[in-house]
């Protein structure tokens, strides 16, 4: 069995935690991190804008680079230490949503944990990525709260009327 796990600043704890009862014992386990475009990105793109034709060792995009590829280590090497089992590390860039759903073909099972609104229960409760990667998931997904749920208080009361039958 494969599964992957999706490993986010913040609330991986909580994905390493679910990884450890959902996943069996001599499963393949993949932690895997992406990082974004987004921020080196409009490094580079400010950095060229601002000052024209520059020099490219000055360019700030390629520090920012840099420092992503050495977070990403860091917190996958803090995964791997809590989970305990042998695993693969992987990292990659690009667009995080397209990345987790391209990761996880073939795979078994996605962990992942929830980051939008975590003080009620509901659809907000996931953040437009996580939102991307649980529809377009090709495998089966275990949604995880990064800390306690919400009490099911926090469901909104149903519409005044009832539903229409066909």
């Amino acid at each position: 069995m494969t599964v992957i796990v999706w490993i986010v600043e913040g609330t991986w704890p909580a994905c390493i935690d679910a990884a450890c009862v959902y996943a069996p014992e001599g499963s393949d386990l993949v932690l895997l991190h992406v990082t974004g475009h987004e921020v080196s990105g409009a490094a580079h793109g400010a950095y060229a804008g601002l000052l024209g034709r520059a020099r490219p060792d000055r360019d700030p995009g390629t520090a920012v680079e840099h420092l992503a590829a050495t977070s990403a280590e860091q917190i996958l090497a803090r995964a791997a230490e809590r989970l305990g089992r042998p695993c693969t590390r992987q990292e990659r860039s690009g667009r995080v949503e397209r990345e987790v759903v391209s990761a996880a073909e073939g795979a078994d099972l996605l962990i992942l944990a929830r980051d939008g609104d975590r003080t009620h229960l509901g659809p907000r409760s996931l953040g437009p990525t996580s939102r991307f990667i649980v529809d377009h998931a090709p495998c089966p997904v275990l949604v995880v709260w990064p800390e306690t749920a919400p009490s099911t208080a926090t469901i909104p009361p149903p519409p005044p009327h009832p539903p229409h039958h066909r």
